[in-house]
């Protein structure tokens, strides 16, 4: 199985319980599943983070690599797919739709559709009701699986041990 990770991963990981000076083993643990190519990236989300121009963009610039083309014909073909779907949910904000759109997540939706990955964020289902475009409720229409960070740590059954300074 191959998983696909938001930006928001990256971001929350970083200014909140993962933070790079105090727990460097889930950055290495990252390093260690991009090598065994168990998780991944798309170059839309490179892109999204080299702009903080912080510790995290500087991070991400030595792994370029990780991050996956979305230039190919799959998954140009279903961003376009993606797209059309958005654009037709009548009862979502537009200015919602638009930034939406706008970001990687259409791009992480496509290309975890084309390898039938599953995507790790900390996006959550809304209710049908809800006005909100959120990666959870478009990735199930196209049958991509969506978990956390937490849930894939399970499942990747990472381990991070007490060092004392």
């Amino acid at each position: 199985m191959t998983y696909i990770l938001d930006s928001n991963t990256y971001i929350q990981a970083k200014n909140l319980y993962y933070q790079m000076e105090f727990c460097p083993a889930y950055w290495e643990w990252l390093d260690i599943e991009f090598a065994k190519g168990q998780v991944c990236c798309i170059s839309s989300v490179y892109d999204e983070l080299i702009e903080y121009k912080d510790e995290l963009s500087d991070w991400v610039k030595h792994r370029k690599e990780v991050f996956l083309p979305v230039a190919d014909d799959e998954t140009q073909s279903k961003f376009g797919e993606v797209v059309e779907y958005v654009y037709g949910l009548e009862s979502k904000d537009p200015v919602d739709v638009g930034n939406f759109l706008d970001k990687a997540d259409p791009w992480i939706i496509a290309k975890a559709s084309v390898l039938d990955a599953t995507i790790v964020t900390h996006e959550r289902l809304t209710p049908e009701n809800s006005r909100k475009v959120k990666i959870p409720n478009i990735a199930k229409h196209f049958n991509v699986e969506c978990i956390s960070t937490y849930a894939l740590l399970k499942r990747l059954e990472a381990r991070f041990i007490l060092s004392a300074a």
